[in-house]
């Protein structure tokens, strides 16, 4: 269900059920979980196999769900699998190329870039068949978006391209081929890169941040200055 290749300085991990539109189980979940984990790459590249990105939770694993309790799990599940990706190590790139559906916007909302390619379609879906996303989507998709869109994106569950999805801040680029970008991301120096994420992603007061940001900055010139 997960595949993992090295390219230079990049992890490649795929989504790959192709024949389930990349749809993920519990299963899948985990393998996930623990391919981002082990990675010693700089950067990841997120991808899925086939003609789609991901479809987000197997419907049929969450019709199977028996109580209130087990979709509670479930959900859970699937936000500690989120917010893995947003607080691992590595720079991680969503290359969404084909439809990205529920889920699978919700992993690529805790990627640290979203790069689509023009086939590239987005829609948080949930809402269609009385459910939501619950895989951290309401927290994150405001935040990226804000709430305005985020509450037309999932009150509709309409479909949007990618270009739409780059005018609303969904995706940051749209490019033929997004592992261009995150080799291009890879080229640059892993410590800094690091640093910078950790930083980004600080949620603390801001001058807390401030002063995490200038003593990461006499890390980072300690090795600078021996160069």
């Amino acid at each position: 269900m997960i595949a993992t290749e090295r390219d230079g300085d990049v992890c490649v991990i795929t989504l790959s059920r192709a024949e389930r539109r990349n749809a993920l189980t519990l299963d899948a979940l985990d393998a996930l979980e623990a391919a981002v984990d082990a990675t010693e790459a700089p950067v990841v590249c997120l991808r899925g196999a086939g003609p789609a990105f991901c479809a987000g939770a197997d419907l049929g694993v969450v019709a199977d769900l028996p109580d209130r309790e087990a979709a509670k799990r479930f959900a859970r599940r699937g936000q500690a699998v989120a917010r893995t990706i947003e607080m691992a190590d590595p720079v991680v790139v969503a290359a969404i190329d084909g439809p990205a559906r529920g889920g699978g916007v919700e992993l690529a909302l805790a990627c640290d870039l979203r790069v689509a390619t023009p086939e590239a379609t987005f829609a948080e879906s949930g809402v269609t068949i009385g459910l939501l996303g619950a895989w951290g989507g309401t927290v994150r998709l405001p935040e990226v978006v804000g709430r305005g869109e985020a509450m037309d994106l999932a009150l509709s569950g309409r479909v949007v391209d990618a270009e739409a999805a780059l005018r609303m801040g969904l995706v940051s680029r749209v490019v033929d081929d997004p592992r261009t970008v995150a080799a291009n991301v890879a080229s640059n120096d892993p410590d800094a890169l690091r640093a910078l994420k950790q930083r980004l992603r600080d949620d603390a007061d801001r001058e807390t941040r401030e002063r995490r940001e200038a003593a990461a900055f006499a890390a980072l010139h300690a090795d600078f200055e021996r160069e």
